[in-house]
């Protein structure tokens, strides 16, 4: 959805971003295993004012922008899952809107403040061009929030959660990589929306993963040039099924269900773009790579609520140290999910160099 080539999810990616993500909305562990956000101050809150009440008329209001479809069923949907999964048990109210093009962010957020909002959530970094507003005596008494690229600068008056993308379809490759080696596969599929360096850059961290295990792995790259039309996600999953794809990853957003759905019914693995679904019966995935935004965004939400949201840092998730992001298999034999562990051990403590291992094999 999430790329940093940088990777960003298909938010879908990334638009799904991917990408990101996320439908796991509710973990309120995250708070408790997370790392402490990077102290990279500019004040404080920079406002001066107790949250989550920021602007003290007596009621809390959470806005929500996301640049993708809030009814995705994926990353984009998670994140305002998070938000009003949250807000229900606060007694908070959450007032949201998608599909809001960056040429209009701004004056998305200005629109926000006037209506009073404690903090305005930005869905995807996409939309950083609302960010302006942060700074705008209308919302002067407004915390503000945004996904970032990892290796971001911090921004005053905003906090950022960033991941490292890079790491997740790396991981998502070596994973598919433990199936299709058992299953004597060598050919895998890769389905997104608009060929752009985040998506260029997750295909080719996604196949150096696959070859970490399947040396001689070959990936057809697809790009559809939307992250939500269906029709062509499944023209395209055809395709790479008519060719041998055994393993297709559909690195989309509202047209991932139908492209999953076809694998299905040839056969085909597939994996998540963002989200935990691993309990999903129709479509049916065989992974699940969770980047998920709805879980980083639960998490300074907590925060919020605590009065301990520290606008002008950024809070990095990191692979195989913290529970999100990460990459599960669904239906895992033997001693995959060891492995894989392992794997995601190894990347988290530095003894896999990510980047060193993506140039060499993707």
């Amino acid at each position: 959805m999430t790329a940093k080539s940088t990777l960003r999810r298909p938010r879908a990616a990334v638009g799904l971003a991917l990408a990101g993500a996320l439908a796991l909305s509710g973990c309120a562990s995250n708070a408790a295993t997370a790392p402490k956000a990077t102290a990279q101050p500019s004040g404080g809150s920079g406002s001066g004012l107790k949250e989550p009440d920021v602007n003290g008329d007596g009621k809390v209001v959470i806005g929500v922008l996301s640049p993708g479809d809030i009814n995705d069923h994926g990353y984009y949907q998670s994140f305002v899952d998070s938000a009003d999964a949250f807000a229900k048990e606060k007694g908070w109210t959450v007032i949201k809107r998608g599909s809001v093009p960056p040429n209009d962010a701004l004056n998305a957020a200005r629109a926000l403040c006037q209506q009073h909002v404690d903090m305005v959530a930005l869905a995807a970094s996409e939309l950083k061009t609302a960010v302006p507003a942060s700074q705008d005596p209308v919302c002067a008494k407004t915390a503000w929030y945004m996904p970032g690229q990892a290796g971001s600068a911090p921004i005053p008056r905003v906090l950022m959660s960033t991941d490292d993308p890079n790491q997740s379809m790396f991981a998502a490759g070596y994973a598919a990589g433990l199936k299709m080696k058992a299953a004597g596969y060598t050919k895998a599929g890769f389905i997104t929306g608009t060929k752009a360096d985040f998506s260029v850059a997750a295909a080719n961290a996604f196949l150096a993963g696959i070859r970490e295990v399947v040396p001689k792995a070959k990936l057809t790259s697809t790009y559809t040039g939307d992250f939500n039309d269906s029709a062509k996600a499944k023209e395209a999953t055809q395709a790479q099924i008519s060719q041998g794809a055994k393993v297709i990853y559909p690195y989309l957003g509202g047209a991932t269900d139908a492209s999953a759905k076809l694998a299905n019914a040839n056969g085909v693995l597939t994996l998540t773009p963002g989200t935990d679904r691993c309990d999903s019966a129709s479509p049916k995935f065989d992974f699940s790579v969770i980047f998920d935004p709805g879980d980083y965004f639960r998490a300074a939400l907590e925060e919020f609520a605590k009065d301990n949201l520290k606008m002008g840092t950024t809070r990095v998730w990191q692979l195989g140290v913290d529970p999100y992001p990460t990459v599960k298999i669904c239906d895992p034999k033997g001693d995959e999910s060891k492995q894989l562990a392992q794997f995601l051990n190894k990347i988290g403590s530095k003894k896999i160099d990510t980047a060193a291992e993506v140039k060499r094999l993707g």
